[in-house]
């Protein structure tokens, strides 16, 4: 039997699994952010803070109570987030630590052979070498380390918070202890997640298990390519082998695409049908979205889902950016709606908008830019600067 699925349907499910149709003046807590990062799976890390860094406008843009204390208290004292890799760095709740295990084990049998290669003869040693000053030295910045070589040449011309750091990072025998001005601080891992989650252990078929189940419980409905990319721990030969052993407990959805083209046949667990009267309606405020937001992380299933053509434009030269550097999407209900290309000066004390765009057939009308302007005012509190600015044109796409 298969389900079909309407778009709006479709759009309202994947909207409620990414943590979107919460009430976002209810008051979230320490406890409730732990539960939001754990039921959204992780938050993307990101150094730009054109107006905000990335991972604390996403867990704003879902509940405007947000505070970036508690976040911090759960990373850097309770131990019950930790940051590493899913399809890039992400903070991700330490009670997953067991299954990043195996990411571990395969990061090292690929990457430090490869990095050996690029780096030469004695890149193994300088990696020892790095993770026994830690051992015995306490937690250091990468710029402590280049430091304190700088001076004796060696293997420090290598830059190990690019190299052995990383590789000693990535496999999971350091872990990154706090951030100090937004730059890693590293240490031993077992001195940074707590014991309960450091030493758990899953074997590989339980792995494979949750890493394919987790992942299509936050999408809702996914094909198995979209299953294996959302933590990027298993292949999508993985995935789909997966699918093929548990077919008795799933089912086949046929997504209706927006454009009333053919339908887009993905999987979904069993019991899904009897859930869509359970999912609620997002809020039908605006909503500015961080460029990083895992509603995006799969451009081709947002432009699917939402007609919405994005990309981030920081790579590409400026005469040939379509929109700006750093545009954020805007969501209204259940619609993405527009970007918007503004930046908060803190010097000045200003939230400086740009430009503004509405998608195609989107009006621009009183009632939501009134929307838009309390949004607005939203992210300037947030951001922390008084009062917001246009610029001169900044309205010269609405027209």
């Amino acid at each position: 039997m298969t389900i079909r699925l309407s778009n709006s349907d479709a759009r309202r499910i994947f909207l409620a699994k990414q943590g979107l149709s919460g009430t976002p003046h209810r008051a979230l807590g320490k406890d409730g952010l732990l539960k939001l990062i754990h039921d959204i799976g992780f938050v993307q890390v990101d150094s730009i803070a054109t107006v905000e860094r990335a991972h604390h406008q996403i867990l704003f843009s879902r509940n405007q109570t947000y505070r970036r204390e508690h976040l911090t208290s759960l990373l850097e004292v309770d131990g019950e987030l930790f940051e590493h890799w899913t399809h890039d760095a992400s903070i991700i709740p330490s009670s997953f630590y067991r299954y990043w295990k195996h990411r571990f084990k395969w990061e090292g049998e690929t990457i430090v052979e490869r990095w050996s290669k690029w780096r030469g003869e004695g890149f193994e040693k300088s990696c020892d070498d790095t993770y026994q000053r830690i051992a015995q030295g306490g937690p250091v910045l990468a710029r402590e380390l280049k430091e304190a070589e700088h001076t004796s040449g060696g293997w420090w011309n290598w830059h190990p918070s690019k190299t052995a750091l990383e590789i000693l990072w990535r496999t999971g025998k350091l872990a990154i202890a706090r951030r100090e001005n937004f730059q890693k601080v590293y240490d031993l891992t077992e001195r940074v997640i707590p014991p309960h989650h450091h030493g758990a252990e899953v074997e590989h078929h339980e792995f494979i298990d949750w890493a394919c189940r987790s992942a299509l419980e936050r999408l809702g409905f996914a094909t198995h390519g979209e299953i294996a990319a959302f933590w990027d721990l298993v292949s999508p030969d993985e995935a789909k082998a997966w699918v093929a052993e548990h077919r008795d407990e799933l089912i086949d959805v046929a997504l209706e695409p927006l454009d009333g083209g053919k339908p887009r046949l993905s999987y979904a667990l069993a019991g899904f049908p009897d859930t869509l009267s359970d999912i609620p309606d997002p809020p039908g405020r605006v909503r500015v979205l961080s460029p990083f937001d895992p509603l995006l992380r799969d451009r081709n299933r947002t432009e699917r889902l939402f007609g919405f053509f994005y990309r981030i434009e920081i790579f590409v030269p400026e005469p040939k950016r379509e929109y700006g550097y750093y545009v954020f999407p805007l969501i209204e209900g259940d619609r993405l709606i527009g970007r918007i290309d503004m930046k908060a000066d803190r010097k000045r004390g200003s939230l400086d908008v740009r430009r503004l765009w509405l998608e195609r057939g989107v009006k621009a009308s009183s009632g939501r830019m009134e929307r838009i302007d309390a949004e607005l005012e939203r992210v300037a509190r947030f951001t922390g600067v008084e009062r917001i600015e246009r610029l001169e044109g900044w309205n010269a796409s609405l027209s």
